[in-house]
């Protein structure tokens, strides 16, 4: 129903493509550029009609204004930092919905990494853009909020169904992975999910999108017991050189 596409930005960024079949219609989300956006939309012959932003860091938003000048798009992002996104069109907050032809997202709440971070759930397409809140085998700093607040973050996306595609926005995988290898050394998924990542990082490959299903069993922030487990684990992440 909505095919998805990778678009590499940036040193480690992925900006995504969403494109709907029936409507034709595009969504970009989180563009760190707008050149590589407009180029790979224009070789598919697909029409941009929105972006969607999960914060206001400049690698997620710096392609707006471009794009927008470029294809008139409509811009939707957090209402919580639209002093600091100068480009929205349309704020949105928990509960919110926005449409890629008739497929809905639900806007999440989801701050920590930023004050007034979200992600785009759209349950009918088991899709999430989750930004810089949940990555594979990993999670966000705390640039903004409290360990509490990812806690709770990781407990509400660890819900979703274990099918749901995760689309963060970053290429971090293998640097998580050695990390959670040393958080839960006994984590055969781990290992085993290791083996898989390095194989496909030497090939050059991309090892998103995650699933709900694999971050429960190898993202060592997702399988937290407790607010003050990933506290420490954030912390020791932070200045983990592994």
């Amino acid at each position: 129903m909505i095919e998805v596409v990778r678009i590499p930005a940036l040193q480690d960024n992925y900006i995504w493509l969403a494109h709907d079949d029936i409507s034709g219609e595009t969504v970009v989300i989180d563009p760190a550029e707008a050149a590589p956006v407009l180029a790979e939309a224009e070789a598919r012959g697909w029409r941009i009609g929105q972006i969607w932003n999960t914060h206001w860091h400049a690698d997620h938003v710096g392609g707006n204004a471009a794009i927008k000048a470029a294809t008139g798009c409509t811009i939707t992002g957090p209402a919580a930092e639209s002093s600091r996104i100068a480009t929205l069109d349309r704020l949105v907050r928990e509960g919110d919905t926005v449409r890629i032809g008739a497929v809905e997202a639900i806007v999440l709440e989801v701050p920590a990494h930023t004050a007034g971070h979200i992600a785009y759930y759209l349950p009918a397409a088991d899709i999430a853009f989750v930004g810089d809140t949940l990555f594979a085998m990993g999670c966000g700093r705390l640039f903004e909020g409290t360990p509490a607040q990812m806690w709770a973050n990781m407990q509400r996306l660890a819900a979703l169904p274990p099918a749901t595609r995760i689309y963060c926005a970053h290429e971090y995988t293998q640097s998580n992975g050695r990390y959670a290898l040393v958080a839960e050394p006994d984590n055969q998924a781990v290992v085993e999910r290791m083996r898989e990542v390095d194989t496909a990082r030497a090939q050059g490959l991309a090892t998103v999108p995650t699933t709900i299903a694999l971050e429960r069993a190898t993202n060592p922030f997702m399988r937290a017991g407790s607010v003050e487990e990933l506290a420490r684990r954030r912390a020791a992440k932070d200045v983990f050189r592994g």
